[in-house]
């Protein structure tokens, strides 16, 4: 015969087992919402949008994505936050919101603590890229052409903050010379100007840059990806040209409510391992330019802070301020 205490201490042991389950199986109890820090058709938004399908049909729950644009993509940041941590609203975000922003403006929330990682999505390379005007033909020459012209070489970015910025920051820091930093409102209208030659370069996404370096109007000297580009197989990595600081990539993660129980974390972490194993989707992601993501909620979570820290050190070191 089981002694009271026995059975107690079962009956505990069974709840507290029983109570993660049942969180777990029960979510998502309702509509959830997937925030985007950036315009509708833009990288982000074409991943959170892919997510979302693919979530749906398996959750058995509309997913629906909510555009927030503005602040450094912080806004939609701010949203998630700030949402019952529940699970029901998801944030989709770039390291240029979680890990750059946070350094140049001032935020309401805390980042690091109130929002949980769940999981990498994809790692986008950056490449170093010249207008075929610009006579380098690789990133010694750029160097040379820099180091006699000091202060006259301009690189465009998408933006104060944003990786293409702080990319060109670190090659300038990386390699010893002094470029003008050019901000535009998106990349389209840097490559205005890049392909009239009114701005020399340009440490572009692969995904946006792809276009003009396949009709030869921009010319590829390095990935500032730890490895080369599966699509760039011929360009090398900046630190094989001599420069490892300058190393920059553009990551896309998934964000929960800081506070969400670890079964509605660990739900959502299989569903976004399971979709990014899925042969349509890594073909999608792959043609962006991208490594599709795989790492544990816990993983990520030290790649983000090491990120934030990485980004920050960069930025007070270069003593770069929102504009």
């Amino acid at each position: 015969m089981r002694s009271p205490l026995r059975v107690a201490f079962a009956a505990v042991a069974f709840a507290v087992a029983a109570g993660p389950a049942s969180a777990q199986s029960d979510y998502p109890q309702k509509p959830v919402r997937i925030m985007v820090g950036a315009n509708a058709g833009g990288g982000t938004d074409v991943i959170a949008r892919m997510l979302a399908e693919k979530f749906a049909e398996s959750l058995k729950q509309p997913f629906v994505v909510e555009n927030r644009p503005g602040a450094s993509n912080t806004i939609a940041a701010d949203l998630t936050a700030k949402a019952p941590a529940d699970g029901h609203t998801l944030l989709v975000a770039t390291n240029t919101g979680q890990a750059i922003a946070p350094h140049l403006i001032k935020l309401n929330f805390d980042p690091l603590k109130q929002l949980q990682p769940v999981g990498l999505i994809v790692v986008v390379p950056n490449v170093l890229v010249v207008g075929d005007k610009v006579p380098a033909k690789d990133v010694k020459e750029l160097v040379a052409m820099a180091k006699d012209k000091p202060g006259q070489l301009k690189y465009a970015s998408s933006g104060v903050g944003s990786t293409q910025h702080i990319a060109g920051e670190a090659f300038d820091q990386a390699a010893g010379v002094k470029t003008v930093h050019v901000p535009y409102k998106g990349s389209s209208q840097a490559h205005v100007d890049i392909l009239g030659g009114n701005v020399e370069m340009m440490f572009d996404t692969t995904s946006s840059a792809m276009p003009h370096i396949k009709s030869g109007r921009f010319r590829p000297l390095a990935v500032t990806s730890p490895k080369r580009s599966a699509e760039l197989p011929n360009v090398p990595t900046i630190a094989e040209v001599g420069y490892p600081a300058a190393e920059m990539t553009t990551w896309y993660g998934m964000f929960v409510t800081g506070g969400t129980p670890k079964p509605v974390v660990d739900k959502l972490a299989a569903e976004l391992k399971r979709v990014l194993a899925l042969p349509e989707v890594q073909a999608r992601l792959r043609g962006l330019g991208g490594e599709p993501g795989n790492l544990t909620p816990e993983q990520f979570a030290e790649m983000n802070k090491a990120e934030f820290d990485r980004f920050g050190a960069l930025i007070r070191a270069a003593n770069i301020k929102a504009e």
